[in-house]
């Protein structure tokens, strides 16, 4: 898996204003949790993403807490597209994905094996 889009998307957006977007259970959207989500976020340049961010200690630990998740922007009710438009530089719909959440980096899995000649 990619390190993901969270230091190469091409807009942020606050947490307090993606306030729509949870929770994202309740969200009339296409949403895509876990290994669904690392899958459509590899499948697309950083550019197309929109990141949650953190807007202190409190959020930065919510959504360090919350799961990996890709919510397809063409899905958006548009209520919740226009509020998020108003909210970055760009059109949103330039943008594919809004990713919550930052996946961790996913390491060699190491037998124990290899590490009896040490």
């Amino acid at each position: 898996m990619s390190k993901g889009h969270f230091y190469s998307a091409g807009a942020s957006i606050e947490y307090g204003t993606a306030s729509d977007l949870f929770p994202v259970e309740d969200l009339d959207a296409t949403v895509l949790q876990y290994r669904d989500a690392h899958l459509a976020l590899d499948a697309v340049d950083g550019d197309a993403v929109i990141v949650v961010s953190p807007t202190g200690l409190a959020t930065g630990y919510k959504l360090g807490g919350h799961p990996v998740t890709a919510i397809r922007v063409d899905s958006l009710p548009s209520e919740i597209s226009t509020t998020l438009d108003d909210a970055i530089d760009d059109y949103i719909k330039e943008f594919e994905l809004i990713q919550i959440g930052k996946w961790h980096h996913s390491s060699p899995n190491h037998s124990l094996a290899e590490f009896t000649d040490a």
